[in-house]
Parts: structure tokens; C-alpha cells; sequence
């Protein structure tokens, strides 16, 4: 689960981690009070959207007189952010953030992460802050510090202050450095978050250390014992399907492709979308009922799919465990009666009662008339999918099998 800014500089600010003065503004008039209220000279106006380069895209403005606080706000209010992460269809700016300017000496990259594979939370830091961290990494590698966090140990101030040596800081930064890392990781750690970044953090004209901006994510899995955080889901970041597949307790997550996937399991649904690749075809979604699906489930999921325009093809590869591979199979024929003649469907069943499953696809399709194409394995289903999705004509729904 991603958080705004606002948000995660709140989290952040409950943990002592200096941040500049603000506050946040739906409105034009909202936006001016703010500002009044934190009497400065100058104010920055922040987008609110989940998603990073901002400042590029318009999304960051820089205001010396109340007067720009309110045009800026007015043209910043209700625009369409483009950048590299939100794709062409950009992200619409509902709300902004308006802050008391800050005097920057020195920019600086901070984050945190889960590394899998060493099993341990990562801390990287940079004395090039302000710039995309790939840039960096590109251009001048040397400037990348990384550390691995030992889950027993945690961040101990000594590894703060070894970070800060390692980036170059002056030695009158190292002991708060240390400090303001130490309670960032602190927070990392008491949410459950998967990544915090922080880009820039700043030292400033006085030498003090401020986080000018905070980029934030939650394990949505942790989120049963973070109430307060799930309260802070910004739904109008999310696509419409999204929505309704947390509503229904599906995983869901839109990508660019036309083959839309069906799949029981996160690891057998990152299989599919790479077996579709290697025929040569796009996924155009990620979507993972569960080991609990049932009938309800499947139809609910084949009517998210299909909300997509770009779908010409569903793909449902089941693996039965806990969910019967029967019950998948009246469900897709359920399902299978609504979609639309130009769309596809190919399924793939394995595991409990697969014998069962394909029996009752075979003579519900026949009996119905559906078009419903089978595949013995997953590679010979995937193909199938992949030749569908890019043959333009509309199939006979006359076949099974």
C-alpha cells in the first residue's frame, strides 16, 4: 500500500524526524490558509499523487507571494501528472501539500528496503540526493552506500554514523545523521513497510538534517495489524478495478498487455505472465484469486478483466489445492456466459479433481455454446493464449476444448 506524502511525513514527524512545517489543501482557499499559517517567505506546493518525479511534471512548485500559493494551487488542483511511473494516463491531483521553504545547503538520498535475497532490510544512502538514485547508480556508483540491517541488531547509531563517514558528511553531521536514520528505520520497522525513501533529505543552512520529502509503502499483507494505516488508503489512486478486487479480497494489479490472467497463487501467477512472455505476448493484469476462490469469486474476477478494454483474451490457469478445480470450472462457465463474443477464453486446470473440472468445462461449453479453449499444460495453454490474443478476429462460440 502506497502513502502519500502528508501521510508518511506524519508517521515520520510522530517519530521526532525533523520534516519542514505544512500542511495539506484540496482547495485553493485551503492552500492559502495554510500558508498564512506558517508566516514564511516562501512556500513550496507539492502534488499528492502516488508516484515519484513529480517535479519534472509540474507537480513541485516553488511561490515567494500569497497570491501565487492561490494560482499555483488553482492550476496544480484537478491537473493530470504524467510521469515515467504513472504511465500516459498520469494520475489527477486531488489534494497538495504546501510547506514553509526550506534553506538547502547540501541534498542527500536516504532509503530503506527489504533485500530478499539476503533475507534483511537494506539501507542506501547517497551523497547526490535530489536526483533519480538510477541515475546515480549509473553515472557514478561510487557515490552508493549500501549496508545490510541486521534483524537483531537493527540500525545501531555506530552504523549511522558510519554511513554518514562513507558518504563524506562533515563530522559535525555524523552523530545527526545517525539520529534522524536511526528513527526513520525505527519507523520502517513498527509499520511494516517494504520501502521508505527519502529524496532529499537536506542539510541545511543552519547544519541540521530535515527530510524534504518521504515516499512511503506498507505490506498490505501486515495491514490487519496497522488499522491506522489501512485508514489511510487514498482509493482515488486506484484503478476502478482495483477497487472493486479489494472489495471482493482479490489481488489485482493492471499492466499494459491484452491477455488477462486468472491465476490461484502469487507464485503461479508470476509464472503465467512470464510463461505468456516467452510466446511472445503482454499480460494484462495481474490477478490472483486465492487458494479460497469459488464460484462467486471466479465471476466476480472474469468482471474485473473485462473492465479492461484492452483484453482480447482471459487466461485461467488454475493449480487446485484447497479450491477444487470443479468449482473453478462451474465458475468460468458461469462467468464465460457474460463475456462479451470478441474476447477469448483459454483455460488451464491442474490438481484436485482436474478430471472432474475438465469434464464439466467440456460438456458445459458444448451444451452452451461457449467458446472455450483448453490447454493439457500450462505451456500449451499460454501458446494458445498467445495466438488468440493476436489473431483479430472474433472466435465461433460453437467450440471446446
Amino acid at each position: 500500500m502506497y502513502l502519500h506524502e502528508f501521510q508518511a511525513k506524519g508517521l515520520l514527524r510522530s517519530y521526532g524526524v525533523p520534516v519542514p512545517d505544512g500542511g495539506v489543501a484540496s482547495t485553493a482557499s485551503d492552500a492559502l490558509r495554510v500558508a498564512k499559517s506558517l508566516k514564511g517567505e516562501k512556500w513550496v506546493i507539492k502534488a499528492q499523487v502516488h508516484a515519484g518525479g513529480r517535479g519534472k511534471a509540474g507537480g513541485v512548485k516553488v511561490v515567494s507571494a500569497f497570491s501565487e500559493v492561490y494560482d499555483v494551487a488553482t492550476q496544480m488542483l484537478g491537473m493530470k501528472i504524467v510521469t515515467k511511473q504513472t504511465g500516459d494516463e498520469g494520475k489527477i491531483v486531488r489534494r497538495i501539500l504546501v510547506e514553509k521553504a526550506t534553506d538547502i545547503k547540501k541534498e542527500i538520498y536516504l532509503s530503506f528496503l527489504v533485500d530478499r535475497d539476503s533475507e534483511q532490510h537494506m539501507i542506501i544512502a547517497s551523497s547526490e540526493g535530489g536526483v533519480e538514485i538510477e541515475e546515480v547508480a549509473k553515472n557514478n556508483p561510487t557515490a552508493i552506500v549500501k549496508e545490510h540491517i541486521s534483524p537483531v541488531l537493527g540500525l545501531g547509531l555506530f552504523m549511522g554514523r558510519k554511513i554518514a563517514k562513507k558518504m563524506g558528511l562533515d563530522s559535525a553531521l555524523l552523530n545527526k545523521f545517525a539520529d534522524v536514520a536511526s528513527r526513520l528505520y525505527q519507523c520502517f520497522v513498527d509499520h511494516d513497510a517494504m520501502m521508505l525513501e527519502i529524496n532529499p533529505l537536506v542539510v541545511t543552512g543552519d547544519n541540521d538534517i530535515v527530510c524534504l520529502d518521504a515516499k512511503m509503502t506498507v505490506d498490505e499483507n501486515a495491514l490487519f495489524r496497522h488499522p491506522k494505516i489501512e485508514e489511510m488508503k487514498d482509493y482515488g489512486e486506484l484503478e476502478p478495478q482495483e477497487v472493486r478486487a479489494s472489495i471482493f479480497d482479490l489481488s489485482y494489479v493492471s499492466m499494459e498487455g491484452n491477455i488477462g490472467c486468472m491465476v490461484n497463487g502469487a507464485g503461479l501467477a508470476m509464472a503465467t505472465m512470464d510463461i505468456i512472455k516467452s510466446f511472445g505476448g503482454q499480460p494484462a493484469n495481474f490477478l490472483d484469486v486465492g487458494g479460497g476462490a469459488d464460484v462467486n469469486k471466479v465471476r466476480e474476477a472474469f468482471k474485473i478483466i473485462l473492465t479492461d478494454p484492452k483484453v482480447k483474451v482471459i487466461f485461467v490457469n488454475i493449480f487446485g489445492g484447497i479450491v477444487r478445480c470443479d468449482l473453478i470450472a462451474q465458475g468460468v462457465l458461469k462467468a464465460a456466459e457474460e463475456v462479451p463474443g470478441d474476447r477469448h477464453i483459454v483455460v488451464r486446470l491442474d490438481g484436485t479433481h482436474v478430471k472432474e473440472g475438465r469434464q464439466i468445462l467440456d460438456e458445459g461449453a458444448h451444451k452452451n455454446g461457449l467458446s472455450i479453449v483448453t490447454g493439457d499444460t500450462m505451456a500449451d495453454a499460454a501458446e494458445k493464449a498467445v495466438q488468440l490474443a493476436q489473431d483479430s478476429k472474433p472466435v465461433k462460440k460453437t467450440k471446446a476444448g
